[in-house]
């Protein structure tokens, strides 16, 4: 088995991605931006989760986080697992045009693992990336904070709202608390 992908490390501090199935663009509802917000925020009280940067994209999830109580691997699997659910609830209760399709896509893929019971959000995997050196630190904020900018949601990064760019460029607190690199 490859060890590339993996939180080898458990001191460690790593980039990571989840991405919603299909690259859906779930994260257009502010309803379901929240809910990613507020588990993140429970990861951050309850299980020592350390956010030292980040952006919710509407179809993934990038940040630079590490930890000082749970191990990275387990808080990952319950914030993609609670989440589901909830992102599974919210798309049933707000107002979403798209609802009918985006629930039968979870559901075909979730029909095709045995492992999974009714729908599948997340992609499999959080694709994690041990960040070392001050120079790949310095890469990967800037690739994660530049992303609203590429996508053209935005003209400057401290302008998209989730993210943590407002809390590097401008020293306002974001949403979230920002352990700072």
């Amino acid at each position: 088995m490859s060890e590339k992908y993996k939180f080898n490390d458990p001191q460690g501090t790593y980039f990571v991605t989840s991405t919603v199935v299909g690259w859906v663009d779930l994260f257009t509802r502010r309803e379901l931006k929240h809910i990613i917000i507020e588990s993140l925020r429970f990861c951050q009280r309850e299980k020592g989760l350390l956010i030292h940067a980040w952006c919710l994209m509407p179809s993934h999830l990038h940040m630079i986080i590490s930890s000082d109580k749970d191990p990275l691997p387990d808080i990952m699997r319950d914030f993609k697992k609670f989440t589901s659910r909830e992102i599974i609830k919210g798309v049933d209760t707000v107002f979403e045009s798209r609802k009918d399709w985006i629930l039968e896509l979870f559901g075909d893929v979730a029909d095709r693992l045995a492992r999974v019971r009714n729908y599948k959000v997340w992609q499999d995997g959080n694709h994690p990336i041990q960040v070392i050196s001050p120079k790949v630190i310095r890469q990967k904020m800037d690739y994660i904070h530049e992303n609203p900018v590429v996508a053209e949601i935005v003209g400057e990064p401290e302008y998209y709202l989730y993210s943590s760019a407002r809390d590097y460029y401008l020293n306002q607190q974001g949403f979230l608390a920002i352990d700072f690199l």
